[in-house]
């Protein structure tokens, strides 16, 4: 299958050395021939759509095509697409991925969203991506599935490219905590409000 992308941008809210970014590219490689990474230096989780206006942005160069910003996740994107990446942008934005699911009120705050929302006013398709964790393991600190979202990402990432997007649109997927043998139901939904029952 030809690849329906020639350049994406992967970013995060997690920080340049997650786990989750680590997936993002594997996903992106697949889909692309040309991968960029631009992450944040640290982690930055519920930053929402914030930018650092009050100190100077450090920029480190980590290997080809793969940058860490010393600021926020749409510090990234607009980085990227201002400076970096302004004269070759890219077809596909994607964020994450995350460390435990966006949605309800959490797309609110959320860093990883916030990569695609500024992708989006740049006018670039772009996708948040999360990987749901399960508190409920007696073992203690719950560790995500990432290799779920690995799995599945790509195929899922192939039909959305075929559509049609509104303008204005970004995509928020969530992936289940499921075995990476299980078949997972995709369903399409609206963002909703969390249940305080």
């Amino acid at each position: 299958m030809s690849k329906p992308v020639n350049r994406i941008l992967v970013s995060n809210d997690d920080g340049i050395d997650a786990p989750g970014l680590q997936t993002t590219i594997k996903i992106a490689e697949q889909l692309a021939d040309e991968v960029w990474v631009i992450a944040p230096m640290e982690e930055h989780s519920g930053a929402s759509h914030s930018l650092s206006l009050s100190k100077p942005l450090r920029l480190e160069e980590c290997g080809p095509r793969n940058f860490a910003i010393g600021g926020t996740p749409t510090d990234c994107v607009m980085i990227a697409t201002r400076y970096l990446m302004k004269d070759y942008l890219p077809d596909l934005i994607l964020s994450g991925v995350n460390w435990g699911q966006n949605i309800a009120e959490d797309i609110s705050y959320s860093g990883t969203v916030a990569v695609a929302k500024e992708g989006t006013i740049s006018g670039i398709r772009s996708i948040a991506m999360s990987q749901t964790v399960f508190f409920g393991d007696p073992t203690g600190f719950p560790d995500p599935r990432f290799e779920v979202a690995e799995k599945y990402a790509p195929d899922i990432i192939r039909k959305l490219l075929t559509a049609e997007w509104k303008p204005g649109t970004l995509v928020n997927i969530n992936f289940p905590h499921i075995e990476p043998h299980d078949e997972p139901k995709i369903r399409i939904t609206a963002q909703g409000k969390r249940d305080r029952s």
